[in-house]
């Protein structure tokens, strides 16, 4: 199966029949005598490979070449010359041409070329889908379709592409600054490389040094004899992630500074300087700005890591997110638990939607993993998320209002609502209740219902009440 696209712009019908015949056993080629065409079959449908002639009537290869780069930054030109003028080269090259090919065209050349340029496109392809796979399996914090996440997940693949710009992530405990930093590395052109991360509110003050630039061995009493290496040596052509920078010690903050400054190091009783490349991404949930107004973050250092900003809204700013990341939790555990756990009841629904989630994504997922994992039914009800119902007769009956973690029923809404299930709730509610107060009696539980102790006992079977 033919799986690439060549174009091959060139104003002489005898290089577009050689050039097809001599590819189109194992590409699919399609050809164009000028750029204009070329460039708006492009919008439409992008080739994996250009072959581009310099010498074009209308737009010249050279300017079609910039308009090509502008409309598909990663797509491979390989540009044809009939002469070999070492200034137009120079100029194609420098414009972003993959390679060029002179007249007359030897198809072993070319064949040669296009290979390579095929296999180069190949490989960018399978590391932006293990890219995908990973975004999708491992950042559910980017589930959604809220104005506020999808800015985010805008900004960060754009961010992502420098190999070294330093990023810092703001946002409330538990949005997924962490994730966050997982997306940025594997976004970005140190895909290939580690992701290491440091926790700097767990390392020892007087051990941040030798945890973050290593040791020589007999560095110090207890240092292992073969040394060790740090986290930044560890993090190398990767990403070294910073996760809550601002509780890094004034002390450690002067030294990290060093270290940003020039990129060099050295290891702690050491003399070698040693220089490494490597991404810093860091992580706080504090004002940072605030502490370096008290002298308790550095300035200079503050400007260093927050080059680029990325600021991940909370749960309650992205509501709409809500309901879409518990069906993702829903189904990822129900595959961790061997569950099949169908959906929400309509009090649970409601509950999650109108939740102040203090804790945000995290909570909503650790909220999740228990009510899959302890749901009895085929699906999650207000008991399963520990939430305790209200049922009260107020001014308009069915009004619906938050009262600290107790909750009303909710109104029926445009789309209806499920009686059946909002019923059994009602009465599971109050039957659980009853049992509660009655310490267990059920001649007690049944006359707190007033209700002949046979009916309580037969609906309490059928509600599946133990």
């Amino acid at each position: 199966m033919i799986n690439f696209c060549i174009y091959v712009i060139d104003d002489e019908p005898t290089i577009r029949e050689g050039i097809t015949m001599a590819l189109e056993a194992d590409y699919r080629v399609e050809t164009f005598s000028e750029a204009e065409a070329a460039l708006e079959a492009m919008v439409k449908s992008p080739p994996d490979l250009v072959l581009l002639d310099i010498s074009l009537p209308g737009i010249c290869g050279i300017e079609a070449l910039g308009r090509i780069k502008r409309q598909c930054p990663d797509l491979l030109v390989i540009m044809v010359t009939a002469y070999e003028d070492s200034k137009s080269i120079i100029s194609t090259m420098k414009a972003g041409a993959y390679d060029y090919l002179v007249k007359p065209i030897h198809m072993e050349s070319l064949e040669v070329i296009v290979r390579n340029a095929i296999e180069a496109t190949r490989l960018k392809k399978e590391v932006r889908a293990l890219q995908e796979s990973y975004l999708k399996e491992n950042v559910p914090c980017f589930i959604g379709e809220s104005n506020a996440i999808l800015d985010v997940m805008g900004f960060v693949e754009q961010v992502a592409k420098s190999p070294d710009t330093p990023i810092l992530i703001l946002g409330e405990t538990g949005v997924g600054k962490e994730l966050i930093a997982g997306a940025i590395h594997y976004r970005s052109p140190n895909f290939s490389g580690p992701l290491i991360p440091v926790n700097c509110a767990s390392i020892a003050k007087d051990l941040i040094e030798s945890e973050l630039f290593g040791y020589e061995k007999g560095a110090f009493s207890g240092a292992l004899l073969s040394g060790k290496k740090g986290l930044i040596e560890e993090s190398a052509n990767g990403t070294l992630f910073f996760d809550e920078v601002g509780d890094l010690s004034l002390e450690a903050q002067a030294k990290l500074l060093r270290f940003l400054e020039s990129g060099e190091f050295y290891r702690l009783g050491g003399t070698k300087k040693l220089n490494i490349q490597t991404r810093i991404v860091s992580a706080t949930n504090k004002n940072l700005e605030a502490m370096v107004e008290k002298g308790q973050f550095r300035k200079d250092l503050y400007f260093r890591i927050a080059v680029i900003k990325v600021k991940v809204p909370s749960l309650k700013e992205r509501q709409d997110d809500i309901i879409p990341l518990a069906k993702y939790f829903l189904m990822q555990f129900n595959a961790k638990f061997a569950k099949n756990v169908a959906g929400l009841s309509p009090e649970a629904h409601q509950f999650l939607i109108d939740h102040k989630w203090e804790g945000n994504v995290r909570e909503l997922k650790n909220l999740l993993e228990k009510a899959v994992l302890t749901c009895r039914g085929n699906e999650i009800t207000t008991e399963d998320l520990g939430v305790n119902l209200d049922v009260n007769y107020i001014e308009h009956y069915g009004h619906y209002e938050q009262k600290g973690n107790h909750y009303l029923f909710p109104p029926i809404g445009d789309s209806g609502i499920d009686f059946e299930s909002l019923e059994r709730s009602f009465e599971t509610f109050y039957y659980k209740e009853a049992l509660r107060l009655s310490k267990g009696n059920e001649s007690k539980a049944a006359q707190l219902l007033n209700l002949n102790h046979h009916t309580f006992r037969y609906r309490k079977r059928k509600l599946g009440i133990e």
